[in-house]
């Protein structure tokens, strides 16, 4: 799926990357707990989370494969969150939806996880 069907399904506001929106992502992860989110196996992944500290956009930096944060609830991050994410050569965007909610709509669009597929999950 690419980031700017996302978008659309989201109908979030980009806040970074809106030059990038046509790479393609496979995998979403939708987590608060940063450790979660380290744990996940996910390829070419987006990240949804209500956290909006640096610490999210390090986390996505050592997962290494993830290629856009999607804040939810409305959530804006700080001039320094966006700073570290621009560095870091990612998409950021915010959605009004809660993290359940945009989790459930980009499933039932194709999106899937890979990090519960040991637990037949998927």
């Amino acid at each position: 799926m690419k980031l700017r069907e996302i978008k659309e399904i989201l109908q979030a506001e980009v806040l970074l990357g809106e030059e990038k929106l046509e790479e393609e992502v496979f995998t979403a992860c939708g987590a608060d707990l940063m450790s979660d989110v380290l744990a996940s196996r996910d390829e070419k992944a987006v990240l949804l989370t209500g956290l909006t500290n640096v610490q999210v956009v390090r986390t996505a930096e050592v997962v290494g494969d993830i290629k856009c944060i999607i804040f939810v609830r409305g959530k804006s991050p700080g001039d320094d969150v966006l700073e570290q994410a621009k560095k870091a050569g990612l998409v950021v965007m915010k959605t009004k939806y809660p993290l359940y909610i945009a989790c459930g709509l980009l499933y039932s669009n194709g999106l899937t996880c890979r990090s519960g597929e040991k637990n037949g999950a998927v």
